[in-house]
C-alpha cells in the first residue's frame, strides 16, 4: 500500500515537472513577442491587450478553466476544430492541460519581460540603427541581452506558477493518475483520504520549492525586489 502511494507521488512529481518545463518553454516563445509589442507599441489597443494578458492575475482559475473547458469541449469551437482534424477533444488530456496552463501563467512571463524591454529605453536601439542594424538584428543583439533579467524572472515565475496550479488543473485535466494528476491534486487526494503523513511530505516539498524559487529570484535578479 505504501509503495503504491509512493509510486503515485513520484508519478505526480514527474508529471508536474514535465508540465512546468513544457509550459515555460512555450510561454517564453509566445510571451516574448507579446511583451515586445506591449513595450514598444503606441496603439490604442495596448490597454485592451494588456488587460487580456493580465486577466489570470485577478480571474478565479475555475472561471478561466470553465470557459476553456467549454471552448475545448465537443461543442466548442476549439473542440470542433480538433475533432475535424482527427485529434479528438483536449479536456482531460495532458495536451489540454498544457494549453490551459499557458493561458493561466501567461502574465507571469509577459509582464517581467515587458518591464525589462521598457527599461531598455530608445537609446540602445537608436545606436544599433545608426550602425545599420536591422530591427531584427537589434532585437536579438541588443534588446534580448539587455532584457535578460526579465527573461530570467519570467521563466522562474512561469515555471513556479505552473507547478502550483490547482483549480484550472481540476477543471481541464481532472484527476487521472499518470496523465493529469499533478502534485497539487495529489496533495488534495491525500488530505481527502486523511493520509496526512503523505500530504506533509508533498506539501513540505512544495513549500521548500516555493522558497527556493523566491530565493533564486532575489539572488540572481536583485532588481526584481522592487517589483515584488
Amino acid at each position: 500500500m505504501e509503495s503504491t502511494a509512493y509510486s503515485q507521488d513520484l508519478a505526480a512529481v514527474w508529471l508536474t515537472l514535465k508540465l512546468a518545463s513544457i509550459v515555460t518553454v512555450l510561454l517564453l516563445i509566445v510571451g516574448t513577442p507579446i511583451a515586445w509589442w506591449l513595450a514598444r507599441t503606441r496603439s490604442a489597443y495596448k490597454g485592451v491587450i494588456g488587460a487580456v494578458v493580465a486577466l489570470p492575475l485577478v480571474l478565479p482559475p475555475t472561471v478561466l478553466g470553465f470557459y476553456l473547458l467549454v471552448a475545448m469541449g465537443p461543442n466548442g469551437p476549439v473542440g470542433q476544430l480538433t475533432q475535424s482534424l482527427g485529434l479528438g477533444i483536449l479536456p482531460f488530456t495532458f495536451t489540454g492541460l498544457v494549453i490551459a496552463s499557458v493561458f493561466y501563467s501567461l502574465p507571469f512571463v509577459v509582464q517581467p519581460i515587458q518591464n525589462a524591454f521598457e527599461a531598455i529605453g530608445e537609446r540602445p536601439l537608436e545606436v544599433a540603427a545608426t550602425l545599420r542594424a536591422s530591427p531584427w538584428d537589434a532585437f536579438w543583439s541588443v534588446a534580448v541581452p539587455l532584457a535578460r533579467p526579465g527573461f530570467l524572472s519570467g521563466a522562474i515565475l512561469g515555471f513556479a506558477h505552473t507547478v502550483g496550479e490547482f483549480g484550472i488543473v481540476l477543471m481541464i485535466g481532472g484527476n487521472i493518475p499518470g496523465k493529469t494528476r499533478v502534485v497539487s491534486v495529489q496533495i488534495y487526494d491525500h488530505v481527502e483520504a486523511l493520509e496526512y503523513t503523505e500530504a506533509h511530505w508533498l506539501a513540505g516539498g512544495m513549500l521548500l520549492f516555493s522558497f527556493s524559487v523566491l530565493l533564486a529570484l532575489y539572488t540572481l535578479n536583485p532588481s526584481r525586489r522592487k517589483a515584488l
